[in-house]
């Protein structure tokens, strides 16, 4: 299949921090591309450097498409007074522009011009390419699809909420048709309706798409092959097959790591054998075959030369063998519960009639030992505020909450150290041990590598700061977890993991989230906050 879409050792910095670094990666002709990383890694400067919208600083960037470039960016400010009609025709500016030329040379040809005629053959003929006739039609079905069937086409957007604004421009974007298809984050704003029919939209299309989605659910229906963007090491990897063949490889990453980390191991063990062996082997102590004391003392100097020349090789193998080391796979992620004589039992949360003004309540709610609780309502209905009462960071303004047990809390988004505190020195706040301890107990986890330890938690991408705070998390024991869109802010795979690891975990959990994937494979209780009223609703 050719190829369409072509970075060429690409780099991009902004204020001297680099975000991509000599990035090398192609795209086949009608390929679905899910762009994914934790956020701040880079996705949607890859983005737009694809779609031209940035300069990278070295290389180049190469797009063949004659069919148009359609981009759609995550958060436009659009000037005040546009209008939903203006934002349309500029989506379909390519369209309309052939439309007009088509208008000019049919006046020609009426006025007598036949020069006009093969230059009009040609515009119809990449009109029609490009599906000018249906562009109507096709943004009709888009704005009725994406929720939005009957906007005032005269109406200015200032009168659209940030959700309908964001589904007009990409009804717009998709309604233009083009050949290769750029858009970042397009699941925002979208109902559970207006998801599937976008899926199966992308899905049906036969151009290019590119797509930056934090949406699991979304990559795994859409995407034929991803770019996972890494924030630490600034560079993009390739994954095909889907959702599914970027966690079967990642997984397989990790078998070879501990496939190469036993072998190292194994090297050591033996250089380590190898120079005891030959220390131990010395020419003393040999009986004297025929009394010859010189020849017997001098063959046991050679022989001794002999053995400590393999010491010395075998020493020096050795030491580059560790000078390099191989380290360890890291260990699934796991949430430790408080180690006790025995477990608790009964309520552990126990929330009555509490409101904060404005924000919250009055709710009331129970949470017994091991109760694993999923808590969902739209936004504004006080979920965080609720959780940030139960964790005992916000106050109630009436109403009383009876805790039990160590509460480990992550809220939506965490601070998780001082400015100029390093990423280890924050890790470390607390805990017993020394800074080589932290270090090792750290690095284990595989969530950062050595040269990051020492970065000021200022510098931190969002991402990062979200791996730190659970990092933090998972190094401290608890009876209970509170947890508010822990999946935010992580790339698909860590994503993944910390799913796995809420669900092997024996005590209390509360965990309020948008993530689609997580919710759908939720095997505990449920209740739901409305907006409203404010009441919690057991959906059990």
């Amino acid at each position: 299949m050719p190829t369409q879409i072509t970075a060429l050792d690409v780099s991009k910095a902004f204020d001297g921090r680099t975000v991509l670094d000599s990035v090398t990666c192609s795209l086949a002709r009608g390929e679905r591309t899910g762009i994914v990383g934790e956020n701040g890694s880079g996705k949607t400067t890859l983005l737009r450097l694809l779609a031209g919208r940035e300069s990278p600083d070295q290389g180049r960037i190469v797009v063949r498409a004659e069919g148009g470039i359609g981009y759609l960016a995550q958060d436009e400010e659009l000037p005040a007074g546009t209008t939903a009609h203006q934002v349309v025709d500029r989506a379909l500016s390519d369209l309309r522009a052939i439309e007009a030329r088509m208008r000019r040379l049919e006046k020609a040809m009426a006025d007598g011009d036949a020069s006009a005629l093969d230059a009009y053959a040609d515009a119809v003929s990449a009109f029609e390419l490009r599906g000018g006739y249906d562009a109507d039609a096709r943004l009709e079905r888009a704005l009725h699809g994406l929720g939005l069937p009957r906007v005032d086409r005269a109406a200015t957007v200032d009168a659209l909420s940030g959700g309908e604004r964001s589904r007009l421009r990409l009804s717009a974007v998709l309604a233009a048709a083009p050949e290769v298809l750029l858009l970042d984050e397009p699941t925002n704003h979208l109902d559970a309706a207006a998801l599937t029919w976008l899926e199966e939209h992308l899905r049906a299309r036969r151009g290019t798409t590119v797509v930056v989605s934090h949406d699991r659910g979304f990559l795994e229906r859409v995407a034929t092959s991803l770019l996972e963007v890494d924030g630490d090491r600034h560079d993009v990897v390739r994954y095909g097959n889907g959702y599914a063949g970027y966690l079967a490889e990642k997984a397989a990453a990790r078998v070879r790591l501990g496939q190469r980390h036993e072998r190292w191991c194994e090297e050591a063990d033996r250089l380590r054998e190898a120079i005891a062996g030959s220390a131990r082997r010395v020419a003393p102590g040999r009986p004297m075959k025929d009394g010859d004391k010189l020849s017997y003392n001098q063959a046991g100097a050679r022989v001794q030369q002999t053995l400590a020349g393999r010491v010395r090789n075998a020493e020096e193998r050795l030491r580059r063998l560790l000078a390099d080391p191989v380290p360890a796979p890291p260990e699934p992620l796991r949430f430790e519960p408080v180690l006790r004589a025995a477990p608790l039992t009964g309520t552990v949360l126990d929330a009555a009639r509490v409101s904060v003004a404005g924000r919250l309540g009055p709710v009331g709610l129970t949470v017994r030992a091991g109760e694993h609780l999923l808590v969902t309502g739209g936004n504004g209905a006080g979920k965080s505020t609720l959780l940030r009462v139960l964790a005992g960071e916000l106050a109630a303004d009436r109403g009383q909450v009876v805790r039990r047990g160590r509460i480990g809390f992550l809220p939506q988004d965490p601070a998780p150290g001082t400015p100029h505190e390093t990423l280890l020195a924050a890790y470390a706040r607390g805990l017993p041990g020394e800074p080589d301890e932290h270090a090792g107990e750290l690095l284990a986890l595989g969530l950062f590598d050595r040269a990051r330890l020492s970065v000021p938690v200022a510098r931190l991408s969002t991402g990062q700061r979200q791996r730190l705070a659970l990092a933090r998390l998972v190094s401290r024991p608890a009876d209970v977890l509170l947890l508010d869109e822990p999946t935010n802010h992580l790339s698909p795979a860590l994503a993944e993991e910390l799913e796995s690891a809420l669900a092997g975990f024996t005590g209390t959990v509360v965990l309020v989230s948008h993530d689609r994937l997580l919710r759908q494979r939720w095997r505990g209780s449920r209740i739901a906050l409305r907006a409203a009223a404010r009441e919690l609703v057991r959906a059990d």
